[in-house]
């Protein structure tokens, strides 16, 4: 008989395979009785029928495996009887569980999963480690394309480079009558789909032939995803038109596959040829990503120090003129190679940290469910001594106790990793809409696959392992004949309970006070001025096909404030806190162009005042102003470039395009608002008129700028359907690409740290749950097994403060203990993470004092129930019970 059928044989019912046995042996009885034999002598010849069914018994099925069977059956009927702790212990683990693997859920989809491409590990991008405008060090992953063919020539037969520009959304018209669709788009190197292995569901993908020549192939190819949504598969679909801004493109082909791009947390709809983008010949222009594959036998780091001299050699040639400081300050570069086998994209830079710091979290929430439930374990397994010391008494081997106890500890893993992943897969989708800001929401491919399955038996059994061994290696040290003379030793038990009190004491700690930095640093970002009121004010991105004059502009501005519900309407060329500047060098009374760098923006009369931003000192623009020639500049560009003295009437001169000056004179003096980001110091700023003047001295026209609504209605969303009808009814050039609130805006500068406080304050709450429900099982049950000694010394003499102090003195210690260990580790971890994540210092007292009362709160709550049961405790019954 072969192994797999004595398996089968071991896993059927046993009255089934008892059965079995009992008709083959009948058959053979039969046959001797047909042959002529005496059924008495068949029946003697045959033997005993029980022996008979044991020997078959031992040969049909594997005696171990049996063993496992019944102590498998043992354990889940333990399970079962034991509702309130095994439920207890379920739902513990399931929540550490669930956090868990939807963590790596998470994290997975944004760092880890690759790309699905042919060989995705051979992927890499190129970075460059470089100073900032404020001359901090910092990576930065965007490209010139001039440095990039000269590059891509550098390495040509060593490896191969490919330009993949960031996503942009992409307005776009598929009839000339049609309503805007707005897209994500990528520009692409024609070699991108052959280098990544990818084939076309229909039609052709691009080439090298589609990206040689600038504008000369309006050709286009869209994924899967985008053909499924807007065309429902259609074949059709290949040869169709659409037409984006003075461009009329043709769909060429659909990607076949899940490929929707490199930039992780954006699915790209459509993929054109890098040369169809007006800034190929730019070299001051950087605007895409550089990704690398080597050749078979290439070396790496020689690909990259070729790299790095000819990047070095197109940035000296680019940077010619520029003054001494500022070159060696830009100069300071290094070229890196990262691997990009998962994609890149601002979303794995922006939220690595945030990521692994949620990891963190949900493991230390889930090894204080460990330590909860092994402390639970171990209770049960101390009840369950006598029951343990006569089976080794009746021969029962230590590892076969060990074993009981463990296969008890898998059925409540296995029975919490089940509700686990159902709550991860909610979870995970729930915390991705949650980092969806309205001005870049992610997409993230979050499937329910092996990866994911495989990754939560792992954790399944090292659950298992860690609440487990504890409590079976506590019943394998079982002395029978002490135990069953009722002389066991509870203070060895206690000391190892205590021990995990302590470590959960010191798990939620950390918890805390990571919980308590998040929240607090999200309170102040939420909670800093920003300089304007964003309250009331839609911005509105307006495009046309064909660039418009500002005279045109000028007449949608006076149609639209004349529309009922709007207060002022002004232009900018970008709106506050949008993620996007332009910054330029000043220089003053012809110095050297300072290292402190300026951020421009360019605005039409009354944006001020929409914005309401204070005007200090000057004027507003007047609708003859032009730029260059008049400025207005806010108090941090007085102070850097005017000692903080009075700039109005001054001038100053910009320079632009390498190495060409224009000069302004400050006619106004405005407050200081953030530009770019939320978290950064307050930059100089310097706006300029809308109306601009180009190189030949005419007015340049413009095909997408903002027009910032202020309205006088509470919420502004109301008059979204409103003005995307009058913007086309003021002036028909006219069409709305996208609509949001500047409150929006602003509020999606702290998703990351909103994000953060609300999961890190959930966690702090369940840990905080746990380790007091820990505390409170481990008093109980030491209150349980000392009755008789609280008895003995009531009836001395002992005073309640005296039962007080015995109950909860050891457990004070452990709290104490764990206290401290948390506050040390936790203030090493927060240290780390200070300048990442944090706008508080972990040492402020606030941030140390939270932890300590949270800790001692939830402590006072679990003695409370536990001093009341000794205090109470009848020393007359327990003296009668004993």
């Amino acid at each position: 008989m072969s192994i797999w059928s004595r398996i089968a044989n071991t896993l059927r019912r046993g009255d089934r395979l008892n059965s079995e046995i009992d008709e083959e042996l009948q058959s053979h009885l039969q046959e001797a009785i047909e042959s002529g034999r005496d059924p008495a002598e068949a029946h003697r010849a045959l033997g005993n029928t029980l022996r008979l069914r044991e020997q078959a018994h031992e040969f049909r099925i594997l005696p171990w495996l049996d063993s496992l069977k019944m102590d498998a059956i043992f354990g889940w009927r333990q399970v079962r009887k034991n509702k309130i702790t095994s439920t207890a212990a379920v739902l513990s683990l399931a929540l550490g569980i669930g956090a868990c693997t939807a963590a790596f859920r998470l994290i997975d989809a944004v760092l880890l999963r690759p790309l699905p491409i042919t060989d995705p590990a051979n992927l890499y991008a190129l970075v460059r480690r470089m100073p900032d405008a404020n001359g901090q060090m910092t990576i930065g992953d965007s490209w010139a394309y001039p440095a990039f063919t000269q590059m891509r020539q550098a390495v040509k037969g060593k490896a191969e480079l490919i330009a993949v520009s960031f996503v942009y959304p992409g307005d776009i018209t598929y009839d000339a009558n049609a309503e805007l669709e707005r897209v994500n788009l990528q520009y692409v190197s024609g070699s991108m789909f052959s280098s990544f292995g990818l084939h076309a569901a229909a039609g052709r993908l691009l080439t090298e032939s589609d990206d040689t020549t600038l504008g000369a192939h309006p050709v286009a190819v869209i994924s899967d995803d985008y053909w499924a949504r807007r065309f429902g598969r259609d074949p059709k679909v290949v040869g169709r038109t659409f037409r984006m801004g003075a461009d009329l493109y043709q769909i060429v082909g659909v990607i076949d596959g899940p490929f929707s791009g490199t930039q992780t947390g954006t699915m790209t709809a459509m993929f054109v040829p890098t040369m169809m983008n007006p800034k190929v010949l730019r070299n001051n222009a950087f605007w895409f990503r550089t990704l690398l594959r080597l050749s078979p036998g290439a070396s790496a780091e020689a690909v990259r120090q070729q790299l790095a001299a000819t990047s070095r050699a197109s940035e000296e040639e680019r940077m010619r003129g520029v003054p001494r400081e500022v070159f060696e300050r830009d100069m300071n570069q290094q070229l890196l190679m990262v691997p990009a086998a998962a994609g890149a994209s601002d979303l794995q830079s922006d939220y690595r940290s945030s990521l692994w710091m949620l990891a963190m979290l949900t493991a230390l929430v889930l090894l204080i469910a460990c330590a909860n439930v092994a402390n639970l374990m171990t209770a049960q397994a101390e009840s369950r001594s006598r029951e343990m010391a006569v089976r080794v008494s009746l021969g029962a081997g230590r590892s076969r106790l060990v074993r009981l106890v463990m296969l008890e500890s898998l059925w409540i893993a296995l029975l919490a990793a089940a509700a686990g992943c159902a709550f991860a897969w909610w979870a995970a989708p729930f915390v991705v809409s949650r980092i969806n800001p309205v001005t870049n929401p992610a997409r993230l491919w979050l499937p329910f696959d092996l990866r994911l399955f495989s990754f939560a038996a792992l954790l399944t059994l090292a659950v298992t392992l860690i609440f487990g061994s504890l409590p079976a290696l506590r019943t394998s040290q079982i002395r029978p004949a002490r135990v069953l003379k009722g002389g066991d030793d509870p203070k060895a038990r206690h000391r190892t309970m205590h021990l995990l009190v302590a470590g959960q004491v010191a798990f939620c700690f950390i918890v805390l006070q990571l919980a308590g930095l998040f929240v607090v640093t999200f309170q102040r970002l939420t909670n800093r001025p920003v300089g304007f009121s964003p309250e009331r004010v839609l911005a509105m991105e307006t495009i046309s096909m064909q660039p418009q004059p500002p005279a045109i502009w000028d007449q949608e501005l006076e149609h639209l404030r004349n529309v009922p519900g709007v207060e002022s309407a002004a232009i900018a060329s970008d709106t506050l806190l949008s993620g996007w500047d332009t910054i330029t060098a000043v220089s003053v009374n012809g110095a050297t162009p300072s290292l402190v760098l300026t951020h421009e923006l360019n605005i039409s009369p009354g944006w001020l005042h929409v914005m309401r931003i204070p005007l200090l000192n000057g004027r507003d623009f007047r609708p003859e102003d032009v730029y260059p020639g008049v400025a207005i500049v806010n108090q941090a560009f007085a102070r850097a470039y005017f000692n903080g003295q009075d700039p109005v009437g001054r001038r100053f001169e910009l320079t632009i395009d390498g190495n060409r000056r224009v000069g302004s004179e400050v006619i106004g003096l405005c407050g200081d608002v953030p530009f770019r980001d939320i978290r950064e110091p307050m930059p100089p700023q310097a706006y300029f008129p809308f109306r601009e003047v180009n190189a030949s001295g005419q007015l340049q026209a413009e095909n997408d700028d903002e027009i910032m609504v202020r309205t006088s209605v509470s919420d502004p969303m109301s008059m979204a359907a409103v003005l995307r009808r009058e913007v086309p009814a003021g002036r028909s050039e006219f069409r709305v690409s996208s609509l949001l609130t500047q409150t929006d805006i602003n509020q999606a500068q702290t998703v990351r740290e909103r994000l953060l406080a609300m999961l890190s304050l959930f966690f702090a709450v369940v840990a905080l749950l746990l380790a007091g429900v820990g505390l409170y099982g481990v008093l109980n049950h030491s209150v349980v097994q000392r009755r008789r000694e609280i008895g003995i010394r009531m009836a001395v003499g002992a005073q309640a403060s005296n039962v007080v102090r015995i109950v909860t003195s050891r457990m004070i210690g452990a709290v104490l203990a764990g206290a401290t260990m948390g506050l040390i580790f936790g203030l090493l971890c927060a240290n780390r993470l200070q300048a990442l994540l944090f706008q508080v210092r972990a040492t402020d007292a606030t941030m140390l004092m939270l932890p300590f009362a949270a800790i001692a709160a939830a402590s006072v709550l679990a003695t409370i129930p536990a001093v009341l049961r000794a205090v109470h405790i009848d020393p007359l019954m327990m003296l009668r019970t004993e």
